[in-house]
């Protein structure tokens, strides 16, 4: 499905990031990603092959996103698909007021200033080329609903959805498409579920996640390839939940009986 498309994709060396560049070599696109930590992006450029470029930098520093652009370029000739799928909830969890300056603009540059930076690199690519392009930022739940002691992150996150839909009517004319996608649930480096949900505990998932089983990147790929393939040509400008059903719930739980609750005794 992206056959001859070149992709960039930041923070592909695992996790989502590393799930999204296997799905889209798998489906034809050659890829540059970026990663933070040398091994991993070894690791990740031995498995996956041919097509493949990665490129060792951390995204918050400047002039890495006109280097992937370049990376693109020179190994593969044009762009056609950014992925900007670096973030992170934070270190300390404390209270608001308790928190610092320095750890606002940690988040700040980790989770948003990046994404600005990488789409103002590629946009001039995209509208030069003249035959469209996508965009596709990944987000989170968190980005619209509360996570308590982590007001900012969220806040940064619910600008991803803003900046998503401007974004999307205003390089329309071009057509290039902008979306985003919002996980919940899933398996990656930050929140691996499978280590903090012991073996006593694994009949409780059905009731937190109403498909039953958390994600994997893998199911996130899905729709990064959706998103950037032909198969969605007439969406822009919106958020594609991949949650397993959270968001829907909305803090609904089946109950032990059959039934529903929004009371549960033991959340």
């Amino acid at each position: 499905m992206l056959e001859g498309k070149v992709a960039i994709v930041t923070g592909g060396g695992g996790g989502i990031g590393r799930g999204i560049v296997e799905r889209f070599v798998a489906e034809g696109a050659s890829v540059v990603f970026a990663e933070v930590d040398v091994d991993r992006a070894r690791e990740t450029q031995a498995a996956v092959g041919e097509r493949v470029v990665g490129v060792v930098c951390d995204v918050r520093e400047p002039h890495t996103s006109e280097a992937l652009v370049v990376a693109a370029r020179d190994n593969f000739g044009r762009v056609d698909v950014l992925v900007n799928n670096v973030g992170h909830f934070g270190g300390r969890r404390v209270a608001f007021h308790e928190q610092t300056d320095d750890e606002w603009d940690a988040l700040y540059q980790v989770n948003l200033a990046h994404v600005f930076a990488c789409s103002r690199a590629v946009l001039p690519r995209l509208v030069e080329q003249g035959d469209g392009g996508t965009i596709v930022n990944v987000s989170t739940i968190e980005a619209f609903r509360a996570i308590p002691t982590r007001a900012v992150y969220s806040a940064f996150k619910a600008a991803i959805t803003g900046f998503t839909r401007s974004l999307a009517v205003e390089y329309a004319r071009h057509g290039v498409r902008v979306n985003a996608i919002a996980p919940d649930v899933t398996e990656t480096l930050q929140v691996p579920y499978s280590r903090w949900v012991g073996p006593e505990d694994e009949h409780l998932i059905p009731t937190w996640v109403p498909l039953g089983r958390f994600g994997q990147p893998s199911d996130v790929a899905g729709v990064a390839v959706f998103l950037a393939s032909e198969l969605s040509n007439f969406v822009t400008g919106t958020t594609v939940h991949v949650d397993g059903g959270t968001f829907a719930a909305g803090g609904w739980f089946p109950t032990e009986e059959g039934g529903w609750t929004n009371r549960p005794r033991r959340p």
